[in-house]
């Protein structure tokens, strides 16, 4: 018989309290005895391993997690510590996100696990990249980190058969933008996206994917340190985008080397330091897609916002979704109305905020066709 969970499924109310406890009451059989047990959310940017939302086991073999100040809304998972030994359902099958909401007050949330990720065979992944991808280099050298990265291309589909020079978008997380082998969660398509579009509208653009640094990823998109999570690396990672990286991909590949024709993007982390990148280096970046940014890791953004110097026809994209969670909500929309006090026109901002949206690849691989198509100020066909 199915395992029940007991109050948790879709929503779960916690509002009218200034902390909430969480208690695991009951986990599979076979979890190791010394397991300890995480949980894993928007609080805390998805980290599946971090101290601070660490499960304490009681001596009745429960474990309880007490949550100050928790968000109004917010979305969570339960591990052992990473996604390889995460929750899923008895089967096997993914967990849909457990998720707060405000609907009644509750001081305790009581929930059972029904089985991990590692108990179940996983089906073997392939590759989905397409004939325009390709990977320009496996350890491209990283001299403001100290570190090497691999570094993805797109190539556009008449790249190889024109002398013709292109626009060139850079991305983060570049694990996630062409091959399903290497996501986590599913990948974003651009590839077959920005084939589509050439086929639909002769629009075409190169697309750098730099790959995230796994454990340092948070450091690396961050470029303020934070006291619970860390971080605070991330000017060297965009000075090493504007000063080396771009730099080589100029000098290598056909492209329109003008901020015009330069944009940065990127989702939840990536959309905080893409927007910092524009900021920081206005002269190279003249574009940036800001997608479900986590701009409550550094609120120093904001004052730093204020202050920098946006290029007279810079163009940035601010997207979200209204089931992220109010915070989300709250943030994105404090930017917009900040960037829109600066020396820029209205036009050169967009603003979209979606009933439906959730933080996961899949709402920005449907929604990144609107993206490119406003960051380089192409028409829609």
């Amino acid at each position: 018989m199915r395992v029940l969970v007991l109050l948790l499924w879709m929503f779960l109310p916690i509002a009218g309290f200034s902390q909430v406890t969480v208690e695991v009451a009951r986990v599979p059989e076979k979890t190791p005895v010394n397991a300890v047990l995480y949980l894993a959310g928007s609080m805390n940017n998805w980290h599946p391993k971090n101290e601070a939302h660490q499960f304490k086991k009681a001596a009745n073999g429960k474990y309880y997690l007490t949550l100050p100040n928790l968000p109004t809304a917010a979305e969570f998972k339960i591990t052992r510590g990473s996604w390889e030994t995460g929750e899923v359902l008895e089967d096997g099958a993914n967990r849909p996100n457990r998720k707060l909401n405000a609907a009644v007050s509750v001081d305790t949330i009581r929930l059972e696990v029904e089985s991990w990720q590692d108990f179940h065979q996983v089906p073997a992944k392939k590759h989905t990249a397409t004939a325009q991808v390709i990977v320009m280099d496996s350890a491209f050298y990283m001299p403001q980190l100290k570190r090497s990265r691999r570094v993805w291309l797109y190539l556009p589909p008449s790249y190889a058969t024109s002398n013709k020079k292109y626009p060139v978008l850079y991305m983060h997380d570049g694990q996630n933008l062409f091959d399903a082998y290497y996501s986590f969660s599913g990948e974003w398509g651009i590839d077959e996206t920005l084939d589509s579009l050439y086929k639909a509208t002769g629009h075409e653009v190169i697309v750098v994917g730099i790959d995230n640094g796994g454990s340092e990823r948070m450091n690396e998109y961050t470029p303020w340190k934070n006291e619970k999570y860390g971080g605070g690396l991330g000017e060297a990672y965009i000075d090493f985008l504007a000063q080396t990286l771009k730099p080589y991909i100029d000098a290598n590949y056909r492209t329109k080397k003008g901020r015009k024709d330069t944009a940065i993007a990127g989702s939840s982390m990536g959309g905080l330091i893409s927007l910092y990148a524009i900021l920081k280096h206005p002269n190279v970046f003249g574009n940036a897609g800001v997608l479900s940014p986590a701009f409550w890791v550094s609120p120093e953004l904001y004052s730093f916002a204020e202050q920098a110097a946006l290029g007279k026809k810079a163009r940035i994209f601010l997207m979200a979704g209204a089931m992220e969670g109010p915070q989300m909500v709250s943030d994105i929309t404090r930017m917009h109305a900040l960037l829109l006090k600066k020396e820029v026109k209205p036009t050169q901002i967009s603003y979209e905020l979606h009933a439906d949206g959730t933080h996961t690849e899949a709402y920005w691989k449907r929604e990144f066709p609107a993206v490119v198509n406003w960051l380089f100020g192409w028409k829609k066909q």
